[in-house]
């Protein structure tokens, strides 16, 4: 089976999402301040004891009857019906409510393993008078921490990992992982099924055929490759039933786990609002991306027709501009194993790293070339820098003032880096570091 899926919930306010980023606490999320990248993360990976899993963060369960609560109520039940252990925040300093009561009543009919958490408890005096209420939800011993200061968060993942299933799959998988994502019927089970050479995955016209990730193993050019096709994402309004919420959360995941996300924009339509959001939840995760446009056998061609549709996508992806765009069409098989040649390019780029004395020359050569910028008299100062980290690539510069450092100087820098080694289709993270000096 696949990696084991563990479901965090509770009533709002409890914690939820702060013990969720302390257990992926290893995961690098890129989040920029820019428009149309940014969204809530609800799914990651993790890992304990060399035990890897899925974590869902779900919205909190509460008993009003508004449509936006009873649409997170739904969601978050979805994700308990899918999940293999249950992690059920309550608020250690507020005490038991009824709230937690019905949570406690819903998650014993499902008959899963629940790890009980009693959150906010970081007081080390009396510790375990918090715990008393909790015992009579019937759901076992306790285990009471403070996700904010990561204290007993190790022994409540003790208890999660003595849950997972025997047949669970919790060893690293080193193919190279490819996420093939994009709205409905623009062609992602039609891709994956001429690379394959036969019918592996259904395909049909009706939008929403795929409902989950499906996972394919392939071997080209002697590495092992992971496609993994997904249902389409659509708009959040039209996702109102739960298998359909369920395989958007699949997608979100798919792209967390992936190496690289290839975004399928149809070629016929052209760049929509929601392929921007699925390139901007990529992006923000540090994955390698590739935008692929199908169906570009079916655009009349004039001159320049297929450079003018590159301009278009790139004023409309700033963002994405170290993303490579590449034409194709799924139904004749026109570039479709370019596009493996180009997966594994930016999985390479992904993958590199340049010795610190070679990042300093870089920076040295960048100042020497446009000199950074200064307020009231203070120049910025850029003392040293290193990679500290691959997939994505992320440098660290340690500076005399990190205010003194503007998006453009950085964008700059991150130029310079990119001219000498290229790091094509993957995003660079620059951190700066404030020390005296």
């Amino acid at each position: 089976m696949s990696k084991p899926i563990v479901a965090i919930v509770g009533r709002p306010n409890v914690g939820k999402s702060t013990l969720f980023n302390r257990i992926v606490r290893d995961r690098t999320a890129i989040v920029e301040g820019k428009p149309g990248v940014t969204r809530d993360r609800i799914f990651g990976e993790a890992e304990w004891l060399n035990k890897h899993f899925i974590i869902v963060d779900t919205g909190g369960i509460d008993s009003e009857d508004d449509v936006i609560t009873r649409q997170v109520r739904k969601q978050a039940m979805v994700a308990v019906e899918q999940a293999h252990i249950i992690i059920f925040v309550v608020d250690g300093r507020a005490g038991l409510s009824g709230i937690d009561e019905e949570i406690a009543l819903i998650l014993r009919r499902h008959q899963k393993p629940v790890v009980l958490c009693v959150n906010k408890v970081e007081a080390q005096k009396d510790v375990w008078q918090y715990a008393v209420d909790f015992y009579g939800l019937g759901l076992g011993e306790p285990i009471l921490v403070s996700a904010e200061h990561g204290r007993n968060v190790g022994d409540l993942l003790d208890a999660v990992v003595e849950n997972f299933p025997e047949d669970a799959d919790l060893e690293v998988d080193d193919s190279l992982k490819i996420a093939i994502v994009g709205r409905p019927n623009v062609g992602k089970s039609s891709l994956v099924n001429k690379l394959l050479g036969e019918e592996r995955v259904i395909v049909s016209d009706i939008a929403g055929t795929t409902r989950d990730a499906i996972d394919t193993k392939v071997i080209y050019k002697d590495q092992s490759i992971t496609l993994i096709d997904t249902a389409g994402l659509r708009r959040r309004s039209k996702v109102e039933e739960e298998l359909e919420y369920y395989s958007v959360v699949r997608t979100l995941g798919a792209v967390e786990r992936s190496d690289v996300t290839v975004v399928m924009i149809d070629a016929t339509e052209g760049l929509t609002e929601q392929d921007k959001k699925i390139a901007g939840f990529a992006h923000e995760q540090g994955r390698g991306i590739i935008l692929a446009v199908n169906k570009w056998d079916l655009v009349p061609k004039e001159t320049n027709t297929m450079r003018d549709f590159e301009t278009e996508v790139r004023n409309e992806l700033q963002f994405l501009s170290y993303a490579p765009i590449i034409f194709i069409s799924a139904l004749t098989g026109r570039r479709i194993f370019n596009l493996l040649d180009l997966a594994q390019d930016v999985n390479e780029a992904r993958n590199m790293r340049i010795s610190t004395g070679r990042v300093n020359e870089i920076i040295q050569d960048a100042m020497a070339m446009n000199q950074p910028p200064s307020d009231k008299g203070v120049r910025l100062k850029i003392f040293y820098g290193s990679q500290v980290q691959v997939n994505p690539p992320v440098f660290v510069l340690h500076v005399n003032r990190k205010d003194l450092m503007h998006f453009s100087y950085e964008r700059y820098l991150e130029n310079r880096l990119r001219q000498e080694y290229g790091f094509v289709g993957t995003p660079i993270m620059l951190v700066t570091k404030e020390r005296s000096g």
